[in-house]
Formats: structure tokens, sequence, C-alpha cells
């Protein structure tokens, strides 16, 4: 079942942000860049773990959770070493994605070649 509450929900955020995009003059990373605020807002209220522990890896797959996964990490470098600890560990919990994506990326664009 968690399977089926995972998949329904990012598809879900999917399409909403689907809809926004063919409806508005927005860009993709106008709505990519709302999409990770209202993450990191989410978390802010409290309301984004419960949304984790209810849907599983289907609210931690999206880009709404690299919104919260700055907040997150920014607050446990706050809360450590005031102000300074807020920008030092921004991207402690998010590297290994960043990272992972860049890799990625570059052995996909090695292996496969655009479309003229």
């Amino acid at each position: 079942m968690l399977f089926i509450k995972a998949f329904l929900f990012s598809g879900i955020v999917c399409m909403l942000c689907q809809i926004v995009l063919d409806n508005t003059k927005l860009t993709p990373g106008h709505i990519t860049s709302s999409v990770t605020i209202i993450g990191a807002l989410l978390s802010f209220f409290g309301i984004y773990d419960k949304l984790i522990s209810c849907f599983g890896a289907g609210a931690t797959v999206l880009i709404s959770n690299f919104g919260h996964s700055l907040y997150s990490s920014g607050l446990i470098g706050y809360e450590e070493n005031g102000v300074l600890g807020l920008f030092s560990k921004l991207l402690c919990s998010s590297s290994v994605s960043l990272v992972s994506v860049i890799i990625f990326s570059f052995i996909f664009t090695l292996v496969f070649k655009p479309k003229d």
C-alpha cells in the first residue's frame, strides 16, 4: 500500500506542476524554484516530515524535498553554531544527491546523443 500512496502523491504533485506550467506563462525554472520554496515552507511549519512519514519515498524524490533538506540542515547548523553554522551546514544533507546528479548527468551525456 505504501508504494501506491507514494506513486499517487508524486503523481499528484507532478500533475499540479504540469497544470501550472501549461496554464501560466511561468517557465520550468520558475516552477522548480517555487516547489523548492514550498518544500522549505512546509518543512518550516512541520508538515513535510508528516508527508514523508505518510507517503515515504513519494515525498522524498521530489524537488520539494530539496527545499526540506536545505531547511533541515540549515536549522541544525544554526542550532549548533549560530549564524555561521547556518551557512556551513546548509548543503550537508543534500550534497550526496547533488554530486550524484552531476555524475549521472555527465555519464548520460556521454552515452546518449541529443537529437537535432
